[in-house]
């Protein structure tokens, strides 16, 4: 074919060349969420698209490359003047659509590669385009027409491109929008070039149909370009919403950030992305997207979407049992029951039943019957009889049966129960023994009263014994003086309830006791009764005395109760006379009471309502004045963050802030803010400080100091041997000033360890973890729990491991217990010993050793901290005293007390005389051995020589004013130490 530029001759030549080859390139797969209005290439028959003039652009057909016809345009008048061609689609009806989208495939020829160029020569056309609410026919305005764009090539063909078959096809698309008429036209307008429109394709872009997390999206078109459409979701079938369902469909048609989801109803799983029913033999008792489960054993179902699976015939599942649990039945009977008699007493023994049902409930049950002769039916024996350790629900194969009646017969039937027991009464199996008592004697007489008193006689009477055992034959009395101690005694018989004894003494104690007898012998003597003769000859019943006495009682009473109304009116009054008018008492909401300038601590557990308790000593923050820099760990409650704090009117300085996680319960909120109602009370300068709480938006906040070098153990690790003695003084000094401040206000810590300890850039060391329901540790061996929770085992007082009794004297143990960490630089105390170990070596006496150069005084601190009696222990305002002393005598920490880094055995006590043999003369223990308050009380006391201080008794130390915190005698122990160890040194007066 000649391909000479000969307008339309030469635009066929081109258009023939481009179905060759470009066609394959054609067939584009468009994405799902794109909606074609219009597809130029779907047509196989005329487009019927009107061009004007006539002679300008041109419908033309061709073949792809499987033969399928396509239609499409061109024009190429370069060799003529001031064209203006247009073509206009088909009228496009606008569907849904709010933006469309023109897609254009075209090739434009190189004005340059055509010769002999006539007219002018363009190398682009334009895009425009009409909205109408109906079709207009054939009429056409070129006025009406609003331009999209002019449309250029990327790359254009030339005539050697021709000559080498090689041929780009250009694909450009355009955004019109938003359109808001019924429908709209499209038009191409052509001044000039040579070009070939192979296709157009236009569409919209929508969101399609999709089903996520079992919730139903529909078909959704975006708004516009600058925003998200959010659509909620519908729950699928056979499910319910969790938290309601929704997407965002953007501006490209794609589903965004899925929030919330459905769930299967029960009897329903998950499959693909629909709930379908369970199969037959499965079940499905929980609402959620788990799968079905299948029937446990002896259970079964035969229809589909089950909850539960039905029992097997004898089967039963109790009504406590989860659907989950296998279906069991009651236990077999017991075996080989065993009876010894003893007189009117049975024990019972036998194995357990060969068949459990199934189940690990088992409890054995125990029915006494009683068998009289004559009785074809037994009876129930009498609720005196006593089953030890009970009769019902035993977990044991044993019991004994006491309090029977003698020479009796009995039937006990021993059953053994499970948990579906109740259910299948019918099958009840139990084991039956029948035993006869033996004759016993009887038991003793428990009341005894006094009928009538006088100078020489005693007029006595007594119940019967509650267990007779047989007839009673009579009873006897036994009675002697107090003061002989039953070395002279006089013995009566009685066939009745009452004796009268004569002969006695005026004005004489005297003892009694009673026993009854009957066939079988004498039973056990009473208790011994208490009597007294009267002084004289004047008698009175007892009734009579009983009537003085509550007389007497009375008048007493009166008097008391009218001396103590007259004391406290006496003093109500006075307090009201002297008290200032301007006093003023501090209530609190929840009732608690507190005077001006003393602080006592209130628990916030106390409130009613906690969140009273948050608001009354928290500060409520705006979370706009926090930022959160980024994540410095993790608690129990959330992520722990440092970040900035910026109040109105303040500097902006770092805080550290707690968070709690998502999906909190009432109760998990409550305890995570008692540490803030707690924290919130204090103001000390070696107490973390509450900067405030968020609690009125998510998440809830906690915020506080920041301390930059974080806990004390990990900062002492880090930090090995870096510091001086006067250094770690100065911190322990701190942590004491802080628990005296605590302990004054009635706070007891429970959880004092130097991990526990924060320490800021000054190295200012501050308590702080006040949380009731806190971690302890990582360390699963660190924490040794009880029926009351949890409890630091390395760092509890005994006390407070048995007893659960904290005090502020266990808190006293603990900072001994911190103290040894201090000064080991953060070794963990008692090493790799387990929690039982570390209990019972504390029990039997064992002590930490000290650590290395540690000094005598500090070490013989950590001992006095560890007294086994708590009062014994030095208070903490005793302990502050001590640390201040130290400090400001820095010599006193040279002397290092003997160090053992790791204990072969269990240690007791350091032995006082160990103590002294680190020290030189007597003014040196005066000094270093804890007993520094000792120093002052001493100089009144002339001492030349360790001869004259062991001769020096308990007493002695008190009268001089000596105060010792530790027990004395380890004290004077350790001064007969010393004066072995140095008799010959000279010690000053």
């Amino acid at each position: 074919m000649d391909c000479k530029p000969r307008a339309k001759p030469l635009l066929l030549c081109i258009f023939l060349f481009i179905l060759s080859f470009i066609c394959p390139a054609l067939l584009i797969i468009h994405p799902s969420n794109e909606v074609n209005l219009l597809d130029s290439k779907a047509s196989q028959g005329e487009l019927g698209w009107i061009s004007y003039p006539s002679h300008g652009w041109e419908e033309i057909s061709g073949v792809d490359e499987h033969y399928t016809p396509i239609r499409t345009f061109q024009v190429c008048n370069v060799m003529e003047y001031s064209q203006n061609n247009w073509l206009r689609t088909n009228w496009i009806p606008r569907q849904s659509a709010k933006k469309i989208y023109v897609e254009l495939k075209f090739t434009l020829r190189d004005c340059n590669s055509i010769p002999l160029v006539l007219g002018t020569c363009k190398e682009t056309f334009n895009l425009l385009y009409l909205e109408t609410d109906e079709d207009q026919g054939s009429r056409f305005r070129e006025h009406q027409f609003s331009k999209i764009d002019t449309i250029a090539a990327d790359e254009s063909f030339t005539q050697m491109d021709l000559g080498d078959r090689i041929l780009k096809l250009n694909t450009e698309v355009r955004e019109v929008g938003p359109v808001t008429k019924k429908g709209f036209y499209l038009a191409f307008q052509d001044v000039g070039a040579c070009v070939a429109l192979v296709s157009v394709r236009v569409y919209f872009k929508m969101c399609p149909f999709i089903v996520r997390n079992l919730a139903s999206f529909p078909d959704t078109v975006p708004m516009d370009s600058h925003s998200l459409v959010e659509v909620k979701g519908s729950c699928v079938n056979h499910s319910k919403e969790q938290e309601p369902p929704r997407m965002y469909c953007s501006t490209e048609g794609e589903w965004l950030v899925p929030i919330g989801k459905c769930l299967c109803n029960v009897g329903y799983e998950e499959r693909g992305s629909s709930c379908q029913a369970c199969r037959a033999g499965f079940y499905k008792s929980l609402l959620g997207n788990v799968q079905c489960s299948k029937c446990p054993p002896h259970s079964f179902t035969h229809h589909e979407g089950a909850l539960h699976c039905g029992c097997e015939k004898n089967y039963f599942r109790a009504d406590g049992d989860p659907p989950s649990t296998a279906c069991t039945r009651p236990p077999s009977a017991p075996r080989n029951v065993i009876s010894v008699i003893n007189e009117t007493s049975v024990i019972l023994d036998w194995s357990w039943p060969e068949d459990t049902g199934g189940r690990k409930d088992v409890t054995f049950t125990v029915l006494c019957k009683l068998c009289r002769p004559g009785q074809r039916v037994c009876e129930a024996c009498r609720s005196n009889v006593r089953f030890l350790p009970r009769a019902a629900g035993l977990q044991n194969t044993t019991v004994t049966v006491g309090d029977l009646l003698a020479h009796t017969n009995y039937t006990f039937e021993i059953e053994a129960q499970n948990g579906v027991s109740q259910l299948a009464p019918t099958m009840r199996q139990y084991a039956a023994v029948t035993i006869t008592t033996n004759q016993a004697a009887p038991s003793p007489v428990t009341v005894i009263r006094k009928d009538r008193t006088s100078r020489n006689s005693i007029s006595l009477s007594w119940l019967e014994p509650e267990r007779p055992n047989g007839i009673i034959l009579d009873y006897e009395v036994k009675y002697y003086e107090k003061q002989e101690q039953e070395t002279s005694y006089t013995i009566l018989r009685s066939k009745g309830c009452n004796v009268t004894l004569s002969g006695l003494k005026a004005d004489t104690s005297y003892l009694l006791q009673i026993r009854a007898r009957t066939a079988a012998g004498y039973g056990a003597s009473s208790r011994s009764f208490e009597f007294e003769t009267s002084p004289d000859s004047f008698s009175i019943s007892s009734e009579s005395s009983q009537v003085v006495l509550i007389a007497i009682s009375s008048a007493a009473a009166i008097i008391l109760l009218t001396v103590l109304l007259y004391i406290v009116i006496g003093r109500f009054c006075g307090y009201r006379r002297s008290k200032h008018p301007d006093e003023k008492r501090l209530h609190f909401g929840n009732g608690h009471l507190r005077l001006p300038g003393i602080r006592t601590y209130v628990d916030p557990h106390t409130y009613e309502d906690p969140s009273q308790a948050v608001h009354e000593f928290a500060k409520e923050l705006d979370a706009s004045c926090i930022a959160i820099d980024k994540v410095v760990g993790a608690g129990e409650f959330g992520e722990v963050c440092s970040g900035r704090l910026r109040l109105p009117s303040k500097k902006e300085n770092c805080v550290a802030i707690k968070t709690l996680k998502a999906g909190y319960t009432d109760k998990q909120r409550r305890d995570f803010l008692s540490e803030a109602s707690i924290m919130g009370q204090f103001d000390h300068p070696n107490i973390i400080r509450l900067e405030g709480v968020v609690t009125r938006s998510k998440p809830v906040m906690i915020v506080t100091e920041y301390m930059e070098n974080g806990s004390l153990d990990s900062f002492l690790r880090k930090h090995d041997a870096q510091f001086t003695g006067i250094q770690l003084v100065g911190m322990l000094r701190g942590i004491a000033s802080g628990m005296k401040y605590l302990s004054d206000m009635g706070y007891v810590h429970r959880d004092l360890a130097a991990r526990n300890i924060l320490v800021n850039s000054n190295l200012v060391c501050k308590v702080s973890d006040f949380g009731l329901s806190r971690v302890l540790e990582d360390d699963p061996e660190a924490a040794y729990t009880t029926r009351g929770g949890k409890i630091p085992i390395r760092w509890t007082a005994p006390e407070a491991i048995s007893y659960r009794k904290f005090t502020s004297a266990s808190d006293a143990w603990s900072y001994g217990i911190v103290l040894w960490e201090v000064m080991s630089y953060g070794e963990r105390p008692y090493w790799e010993m387990s929690n039982q170990d570390v209990i019972k070596a504390v029990d039997e006496g064992y002590r930490l050793p000290p650590p290395m150069d540690c000094p005598a005084t500090l070490y013989q601190l950590m001992l006095d901290c560890w007294q086994k009696e708590r009062n014994n222990r030095p208070k903490f305002e005793q302990i502050v005293s001590i640390l201040d002393k130290l400090i400001r005598n820095p010599g006193s920490l040279k002397i290092t007390a003997n160090t053992s880094p790791r204990p072969a055995n269990l240690l007791l006590d350091r032995s006082s005389s160990e103590v002294v043999q680190s020290l030189g003369t007597m003014g040196d223990w005066l000094d270093n051995v804890r007993t520094l308050p000792c120093k002052e009380a001493f100089s009144g006391v002339s001492y030349s020589s360790c001869d004259t201080l062991p001769k020096t008794s308990a007493e002695d130390l008190k009268k001089v004013g000596v105060t010792i915190v530790g027990p004395q005698k380890n004290i004077v122990s350790s001064i007969k130490a010393l004066e072995s160890h140095s008799k010959n040194a000279p010690v000053p007066v």
